[in-house]
């Protein structure tokens, strides 16, 4: 396991995701066709995925710049607030981290927290009633499943905390909600067999760029 420490957001941070498969596109790296002709092929999000960080790979930098969404930008300037609340719901500190990556680089995961030696934590600030409701009412997690359980298997952790930070629900004392998911060394074999191929498909579009040749 490799620490980055760089701040999320950082042109640091981003320098260091660039050509990484992270976690936050985990279940993307997984998802295949269930139907049709090519069943069983990678979707079209896969494949454009995985020739994105192909690029990636030889420019050594990231395709978008450093570009941040709306939604991305709101969640790093709120994830010091939701550390906080996070810290007073659990009575230990959180260590804040940057990016983690597996020894060989191929692999990361931009640990929101650690908590002791351990625990991890990813924090979201959902905005979509949907998203909310969902997790709040529910506490369907399997959106993040992937996420969090990589995060577990980058960084060597037994469990992780997800905490749902939503300031529009602080007049009732709900701004923040959290569930504690254990290590599931099933679910994680099974995950690393599946970004293992992934990342050949990956090293397969690198070498195709780098071998390409205009017909004649």
């Amino acid at each position: 396991m490799i620490l980055h420490t760089a701040p999320q957001g950082s042109p640091e941070w981003h320098q260091a995701r660039a050509g990484c498969i992270t976690g936050s596109m985990f279940a993307t790296a997984r998802e295949k066709l269930k139907g049709g002709p090519n069943k069983g092929d990678y979707t079209t999000a896969a494949k454009d995925y995985a020739f994105r960080l192909a690029i990636e790979r030889i420019s050594g930098q990231p395709l978008d710049e450093g570009f941040e969404t709306w939604a991305m930008k709101r969640g790093h300037e709120l994830e010091p607030a939701a550390r906080a609340e996070h810290e007073v719901a659990i009575g230990v500190l959180v260590q804040p981290v940057g990016f983690v990556t597996t020894d060989d680089g191929k692999f990361g995961a931009s640990a929101d927290g650690f908590i002791g030696t351990d625990g991890g934590a990813e924090y979201k600030c959902l905005v979509s009633p949907e998203r909310l409701r969902s997790v709040i009412l529910t506490g369907d997690l399997s959106e993040f499943t992937d996420q969090m359980q990589g995060g577990m298997w980058i960084a060597r952790r037994k469990w992780w905390d997800f905490g749902l930070y939503c300031p529009a629900l602080a007049p009732i004392g709900r701004q923040f909600t959290h569930y504690r998911m254990m290590r599931d060394d099933n679910y994680i074999d099974a995950l690393e067999l599946d970004l293992i191929a992934f990342e050949r498909l990956v090293s397969e579009n690198e070498a195709a760029l780098r071998n390409f040749k205009e017909a004649a």
